[in-house]
């Protein structure tokens, strides 16, 4: 498992790490279905801490391959079967994201994440025996993996209590592995344009979920004609909302900001936020639906923060990440100005989601302004 060239020429996502990426979209799609319904029901403040810590294995199970397979992708029969072996262990998670969110029964997830990190401890061991340049760092990784992996199982046999306040402690030594690993030793060979073009992949990924949602608005339109005016509104305005993000995440190359070690856990930390707003974004386009209906137990205000509050967050997360050192202070003001005024309409919860494409679209306006002067 030699090391891949960190400056070869036209390096672009393999078949294999597209497939990898199609079992997350089960996980995703889970995610945000649970998320809309404990919402809908009321119970807002538990969905979001239920999501956020599902999105969080999602999300590091899928970081933390993708900058391996930059590195070491020898696409391989061994190499497959290990990154397969990873692929059902998204599958066991996807199967245990209802009984978390819903029943709080973390097991499944649990059991489904240690397989997809210990399948990754193979390959960061094959790694080691093949190259002594990064044995240290590749080491590193391994051992720090097992040991969060062997606490996490442990913290299934705590008390409710007890194992919720377990959850950010483990959480904070799973991302302290990487600067563990990397500090003080040879730096894995990651590309940089390869990682900015994964990235990009499970932008899409995450954003298609929300193109669902509008679907379903105009399912719903067509077999409701009573609600047929507001549910197309809502459509479209989903549809503008989802097209919009994308347009905002791909105005700016981003390999750029992922040049050194602690830019590179920026980026890669920071895209949390981009991918759980974006993940979020379904579920709050599906819970308007349900309140249009009548099916869902919220005040106006919170339905439209569902959809609101995740936008808000995804314009400011890669304004942060890959706009801001492309503009200058002017626009830069304007861009964190529109994000805090979409985060603000939930205060006008008539007419907030059409607000939130319209603030939007003029995000994209400034950027396409700001490219052009």
């Amino acid at each position: 498992m030699a090391p891949r060239d960190p400056a070869e020429a036209h390096r672009a996502a393999s078949p294999l790490e597209l497939l990898f990426d199609l079992v997350f979209v089960v996980a995703v799609g889970f995610a945000a279905s649970d998320l809309h319904a404990i919402e809908a029901e009321g119970h807002v403040s538990s969905a979001i801490v239920a999501y956020a810590f599902v999105f969080f294995a999602i999300w590091w199970a899928w970081i933390n391959f993708t900058w391996f397979a930059t590195s070491f992708d020898t696409d391989d029969w061994l190499y497959r079967v290990t990154t397969f072996v990873q692929m059902a262990g998204v599958l066991v998670l996807a199967a245990g994201v209802h009984g978390l969110m819903v029943d709080g029964d973390s097991s499944v997830v649990v059991a489904g994440y240690v397989v997809m990190r210990l399948a990754l401890v193979a390959q960061w061991l094959r790694a080691a025996a093949s190259s002594t340049t990064y044995r240290r760092t590749a080491l590193r990784y391994a051992v720090g993996i097992v040991v969060v992996q062997a606490l996490w199982v442990l913290a299934l046999l705590l008390p409710g209590t007890a194992r919720g306040w377990a959850v950010p402690v483990l959480i904070l030594l799973e991302v302290l592995v990487p600067p563990f690993a990397e500090h003080g030793s040879a730096t894995t060979p990651w590309h940089t344009r390869h990682i900015a073009e994964r990235y990009s992949l499970f932008t899409l990924i995450v954003l298609g979920e929300g193109l669902v949602a509008s679907a379903n608005a105009v399912i719903d339109a067509v077999a409701d004609a009573e609600h047929l005016g507001p549910l197309l509104v809502l459509a479209a305005s989903g549809l503008v909302i989802v097209v919009g993000l994308w347009w905002i995440y791909f105005s700016r190359e981003q390999h750029a900001h992922i040049r050194s070690l602690p830019t590179a856990l920026v980026f890669g930390y920071g895209h949390y936020v981009v991918f759980a707003a974006a993940g979020a974004l379904p579920a709050g386009i599906e819970v308007a639906v349900s309140a249009d209906a009548g099916g869902a137990d919220l005040s106006r205000v919170t339905v439209a923060a569902t959809t609101a509050v995740p936008v808000a967050l995804f314009v400011l997360a890669i304004w942060a990440l890959a706009l801001r050192p492309s503009l200058s202070t002017g626009w830069n003001t304007a861009v964190v100005t529109l994000a805090l005024a979409i985060a603000a309409s939930v205060w006008v919860p008539e007419v907030s989601l059409v607000a939130t494409a319209v603030l939007v679209a003029a995000v994209v306006v400034v950027l396409e302004v700001a490219d052009r002067r």
